[in-house]
């Protein structure tokens, strides 16, 4: 039996450039951190007695004796791409919802990948983990996904990554003080929207704009705003900075696509403003799922009170990434 860990993420700038549509033309990076938040999933040999060869139990139960009759496309292909053929069982659960702008999906295939290799004896690298998961997500199931959801899981932490146009990826984590750190996860809120959605169904216009390049220089002031968030955490200046780029993070992001913001969100993201906080933004493809906040601490009474008809989610940082906490041959 294997238990792995992944932690979700809060994706700050660069969503959107990690796009294979935008990557192969101009690259990509982005600025990310994982949290205390997490998917876990659970693989074992199944019993010899069980009348089916697999079990699966995530929102569904499924049982079938073939790898093509299971209906999770992400379980399915994770089989095959790590060549298991023997009865297995998988169950998963999550600290937050799914569909959410968290980065769960792709925390599942990376958590799954890691089980699945430790069931059969085997460790890989973080980065390799990660673009193992790209691979089945991109090329075997054929989701409209971008990259860096994978590699946030896989690595853990507050991370810089950048993708290249040839395909590499390449990370280097966000050095600064632990007092600092800790001031920057401290003014940091996260509320819930209440809204669930399919990511692929909000980033269908984004995708069609980004092929097109009619989005271009969004892309480029989003690519732009990774650096300038790197400075402001790594230079030792005011951290208030950082807060105003992601008001300006998230009125470029609103211009990707129609489909990423409406009045209600709207209405949510002007009454955290009007109460104080210095900027904000949705997080993953928009249309729903948790907004991030950031504000002086002497602004967060003011902020849960503008939005007490939201749930906040209080969280850490993550540091380890996708780790397998449970290991038992049997």
């Amino acid at each position: 039996m294997v238990i792995s860990k992944t932690p979700l993420r809060i994706s700050f700038f660069g969503g959107g450039t990690d796009y294979p549509d935008h990557v192969m033309k101009y690259g990509g990076a982005v600025l990310s951190t994982t949290i205390t938040k997490y998917i876990y999933v659970t693989v074992n040999k199944i019993s010899d007695i069980s009348p089916y060869k697999y079990k699966l139990t995530y929102s569904k139960l499924e049982h079938c004796q073939s790898i093509n009759e299971l209906i999770h496309p992400s379980v399915r292909e994770c089989l095959r791409f790590t060549n298991i053929k023997e009865g297995i069982e998988i169950h998963t659960m999550s600290d937050l919802p799914a569909q959410t702008g968290l980065g769960s999906s792709s925390s599942f295939t990376v958590g799954l990948l890691n089980s699945l290799y430790a069931y059969k004896g085997k460790m890989v690298p973080p980065l390799k983990l990660a673009q193992d998961a790209i691979y089945v997500e991109q090329q075997l199931i054929g989701e409209k996904v971008g990259v860096q959801d994978q590699c946030a899981a896989a690595v853990g932490g507050l991370n810089y990554f950048e993708f290249r146009q040839d395909g590499s990826i390449s990370h280097k984590p966000v050095i600064i003080s632990e007092d600092r750190k800790k001031k920057f996860k401290e003014n940091l809120l996260l509320f819930y929207t209440g809204v669930q959605r399919f990511a692929e169904d909000v980033l269908k216009e984004q995708i069609e704009n980004t092929q097109k390049g009619v989005v271009n220089k969004d892309l480029a002031h989003i690519r732009e705003m990774v650096d300038q968030g790197f400075e402001i955490l790594t230079s030792g200046n005011d951290l208030g900075a950082f807060g105003e780029l992601l008001h300006k993070a998230w009125l470029a992001k609103k211009n990707l696509s129609s489909a990423i913001s409406n009045n209600y969100l709207d209405d949510i993201y002007n009454k955290a403003m009007g109460a104080g906080a210095a900027g904000g933004k949705l997080l993953g493809a928009g249309g729903g799922g948790f907004f991030i906040f950031y504000a002086e601490n002497e602004k967060h009474a003011s902020i849960r009170e503008a939005l007490k008809d939201y749930q906040e989610i209080k969280f850490d940082f993550d540091k380890d990434g996708s780790k397998n906490i449970f290991v038992y041959d049997n």
